[in-house]
């Protein structure tokens, strides 16, 4: 049951994303209209009430194609680099971003609302999961319609597994990696645990890496399509089926952008000594159950004792004052060197770096293959992961460099497997 705690919470602002309320509010007006729930209560016979599902079917499908056309219009204006002005979509919804492909919204509504019953319900309008699965499939849809899918990159917890757990073999989310790599598209592993060793990474992943490993129908090169990317953007591990842990370390030097080898070491020092200081006031003011982790890298708090709950407000208002305290000081002003604050779920964590950095890492490492048309383009890259909103979210930064899907569980990274697996096929068909 929903309760009145978890209703105003949602209603926060950093909890919230300003495109999908908006839409939702859009398709709340022919719900409004038209799904007569008092009909229940007057005898209507089966023939209205299909009536009635048709005309709300009809109405929320002229909506997103309404919504589809602008996104149309805000592409064409962020691509004409001459032109000042903000597209239509852009004054409406302010913090919208750059899209990479259309979004075919009304052939994803009619998809979603085959399975959803989207349009068959009188007394529950449409909803944010409604909205966000749309948007969803209609990215799917994109990037097998409009161009070809070269890299998938999956954030960890909850996304691949449930929430400080690990890849295990019986996995459903296992054999639909391995066909990913099967129809030779790059998987990188983006997560923000930042382990420094190999084992750590066998540890939460052993169950694809195995698999990998004693798969005999693929070649040695799709095999060397998967890359573990980790603290976000800072430590890049390989497939090597002779290592001991099936996986080997890159050296920084190997990979790093041009942008990311320019950052400079006092530079992040800095960064992570204000994050520190912030992180230790909030321990005190908060009295937070919960000691200071730091790392060459990052620097957080996680439970102490280790078993302890931290309450997920005090979770946030860490990260949002740990986030404002970086970015209102001098090494947040001077922006040299970027970072990421972040709710774990259990713990907090501030990382040099974020994942749109650790998504172009992907891009670049896999173009030395000989990926056709140098560096992966955002067109062609595909970022799954269930931390979209705008605040303490580490996954909503790599909307800046690729096309995204937003999930909220492996069940769902399962189903969203399966319908790209579908699209894909139909479109090699």
């Amino acid at each position: 049951m929903t309760t009145r705690y978890r209703v105003e919470y949602a209603l926060k602002s950093h909890r919230r994303d300003q495109f999908i309320e908006w839409i939702k509010g859009l398709l709340a007006v022919p719900f409004v209209l038209y799904s007569q729930p008092h009909g229940v209560f007057e005898g209507q016979g089966m023939s209205s009430l299909s009536e009635t599902r048709e005309e709300a079917h009809r109405r929320y499908s002229e909506i997103l194609r309404d919504v589809e056309v602008m996104i149309d219009d805000h592409i064409a204006m962020q691509n004409d680099l001459e032109n000042p002005f903000p597209s239509k979509l852009k004054l409406l919804v302010p913090s919208i971003g750059p899209f990479f492909t259309r979004l075919p919204l009304e052939a994803a509504f009619k998809f979603q609302d085959r399975k959803r019953y989207i349009s068959s319900r009188r007394f529950v309008s449409p909803s944010f999961n409604d909205v966000r699965l749309i948007l969803n499939s209609a990215q799917m849809m994109a990037v097998t319609t409009y161009g070809t899918l070269q890299l998938a990159t999956f954030d960890g917890d909850v996304t691949l597994y449930d929430d400080g757990q690990s890849l295990e073999p019986s996995s459903p989310v296992v054999p639909r990696l391995l066909d990913l790599l099967r129809k030779n598209v790059k998987i990188g592993i983006v997560t923000a645990a930042g382990y420094t060793t190999a084992d750590r990474y066998y540890a939460r992943l052993h169950g694809l890496l195995d698999a990998l490993a004693d798969s005999a129908d693929l070649t040695p090169a799709q095999k060397q399509s998967l890359v573990i990317m980790g603290g976000e953007a800072n430590y890049l591990f390989a497939f090597s089926p002779s290592s001991p842990h099936l996986l080997e370390p890159v050296a920084r030097e190997r990979w790093l952008t041009p942008e990311m080898a320019a950052w400079d070491e006092r530079d992040i020092a800095q960064v992570l000594d204000v994050a520190e200081a912030a992180l230790r006031d909030c321990i005190k003011t908060l009295n937070l159950p919960a000691t200071l982790m730091r790392k060459d890298r990052a620097v957080g708090i996680v439970p102490f004792p280790p078993d302890t709950r931290i309450p997920r407000e005090s979770l946030e208002e860490t990260v949002l004052v740990v986030q404002k305290t970086l970015e209102l000081s001098p090494a947040g002003r001077a922006r040299r060197v970027p970072f990421c604050a972040f709710n774990g779920g259990r713990d907090v964590f501030v990382d040099i770096g974020d994942k749109s950095w650790g998504v172009t890492v992907c891009q670049r490492w896999f173009s030395r293959g000989g990926v056709p048309g140098g560096i992966i383009k955002g067109d062609n890259t595909l970022h799954v992961g269930d931390q979209f909103l705008s605040a303490g979210a580490n996954d909503f930064r790599a909307r800046s460099v690729g096309t995204t899907a937003w999930i909220a569980s492996p069940a769902e990274t399962v189903e969203l497997l399966d319908e790209l697996a579908e699209l894909m096929g139909k479109k090699m068909s």
